[in-house]
């Protein structure tokens, strides 16, 4: 049978096509996410995991085919559009703006209406360390802390879907872990979470739903469990015993 408007995927990818320059990375790929769950999108270093989150963050446009979301077209849309309407990208890198306050950094995201004084309740809500730093430059904290203030900014919007790329990049795995219970904390709150993850175990520890991608195509999706048994396929080579 098929779903009823009212059970319409959050988040809808059909045949989806993108590139750079005519070299074409992501082939013909598909993918639902439901309301409520958290997703871990696997794969080693170019298996197109970030280019899949760009298209869908409105921040590289596609070649070809169709993004949906909340049951509505959002192919073309741009980041910002997107981002107001519940839809928020945590990039790799975490685009912290390094001169700035832990609050001065907050304060970016009242564009949507919000007071500031509601935006810092909201994220130290989540995150109390940030309340300790709140007067600290970004540039000064850790690896792990700039990463908690760049999920922070995008938890303050109150999105529906949120997306996280590379969580763990360049942290330790001790930051990871905590970094990744508080991913769990936030889909306990209703947050929908897609996570792309070149480091498979820790991930699925907090998923409801495991894709794997490898050559710019999904190749395996599945419970946790159904994944974690495949992760000695050649694709993710040594990356599982990493995480």
């Amino acid at each position: 049978m098929g779903r009823t408007m009212s059970e319409a995927p959050l988040l809808e990818i059909r045949d989806l096509h993108a590139g750079y320059e005519g070299v074409e990375v992501l082939h013909s790929v598909d993918l639902t996410i439901d309301a409520g769950s958290v997703t871990a999108v696997l794969g080693a270093n170019g298996a197109g995991k970030s280019t899949l989150m760009a298209v869908a963050a409105g921040i590289h446009d596609p070649t070809s085919g169709d993004v949906a979301f909340c049951g509505e077209s959002i192919t073309g849309s741009s980041a910002a559009r997107l981002a107001r309407r519940g839809l928020c990208l945590v990039p790799e890198g975490r685009g912290v703006f390094p001169n700035l306050t832990v609050r001065e950094n907050l304060w970016m995201m009242t564009y949507c209406g919000t007071r500031r004084h509601d935006v810092e309740d909201r994220a130290y809500s989540h995150f109390p360390r940030l309340s300790e730093r709140r007067s600290q430059h970004a540039g000064s904290l850790s690896g792990g802390e700039q990463q908690m203030l760049a999920m922070a900014r995008a938890v303050v919007s109150d999105p529906k879907l949120l997306l996280l790329d590379e969580l763990s990049m360049g942290l330790a795995p001790m930051v990871v872990e905590e970094l990744y219970g508080l991913v769990g904390e936030l889909a306990r709150t209703g947050v929908t979470v897609v996570v792309v993850e070149q480091f498979a175990r820790i991930a699925l520890s907090v998923a409801t739903t495991g894709v794997v991608m490898s050559g710019g195509r999904i190749v395996h999706a599945g419970a946790p469990a159904e994944i974690e048994s495949a992760l000695h396929s050649a694709y993710l080579g040594t990356a599982n015993s990493a995480g």
